[in-house]
């Protein structure tokens, strides 16, 4: 299931239906669940209904399940009352309007990352990361920061690691008090645009948020 259990088997099961959804770009099957959580047909089903009923799934056109929209008043509830999400919009928010690219926050939880914040570029053709997204680590350059990589240069380039034609550059952002890293700023873009070394030219400018971000929740 990819992540640590609770024991509560209905809970653990219930979120590793949820966990299946929110890897699939075009929603879960029923045949789709049961492949990738292990879950009987039967379980699969009834859990995924009952997760509908909740407003936790939804049915697209097709019948698909997909992430209901329950989810979108629950994960901007978790963001707005952590001090993480407020004191890096600011520096986020500059970042992505001196690069002109799409903007990312990302914190570890366990073996995946997870987007807490999501600024898109103005650019029509743009990079398009949503908030609460879960992927995996050592996989692009946010990723390989939060899995323990260092960022020799205080930042960390990527292209095309964690998908076709896309291109990033990433800084982590530590705590002050304890040196440990707590999130991962980053920009993301088309590869045309951000180039094969995106690093020389955006890397300043990344690790420039990361530390600013740092800075205000030291103070925070």
């Amino acid at each position: 299931m990819g992540r640590t259990l609770s024991g509560v088997g209905v809970l653990d099961k219930s979120v590793a239906v949820l966990d299946a959804v929110a890897r699939s770009n075009e929603g879960c099957s029923l045949a789709d669940l049961v492949d990738a959580t292990g879950i009987s047909r039967a379980t699969a089903h009834r859990l995924a209904v009952a997760l509908e009923t909740h407003g936790l799934l939804r049915r697209a056109d097709d019948g698909r399940f997909a992430l209901g929209f329950a989810l979108v008043g629950l994960g901007h509830a978790a963001t707005d009352g952590w001090p993480l999400a407020g004191a890096a919009r600011p520096a986020l928010e500059a970042l992505r309007d001196t690069t002109g690219e799409s903007v990312q926050l990302y914190v570890r939880d366990g073996e995946h990352r997870v987007c807490v914040v999501s600024l898109e570029s103005a650019h029509e053709l743009r990079t398009i990361v949503a908030e609460g997204a879960r992927l995996t680590l050592a996989v692009g350059s946010a990723g390989r920061l939060l899995s323990g990589e260092p960022a020799q240069a205080g930042w960390t380039a990527s292209v095309e690691e964690r998908a076709p034609g896309v291109a990033s550059v990433s800084a982590p952002v530590f705590d002050a008090r304890s040196g440990t890293i707590v999130a991962a700023v980053g920009i993301s873009g088309p590869v045309a645009r951000l180039g094969p070394d995106p690093g020389t030219r955006f890397g300043p400018s990344v690790a420039l948020a990361a530390g600013q971000i740092a800075a205000t929740l030291a103070t925070s």
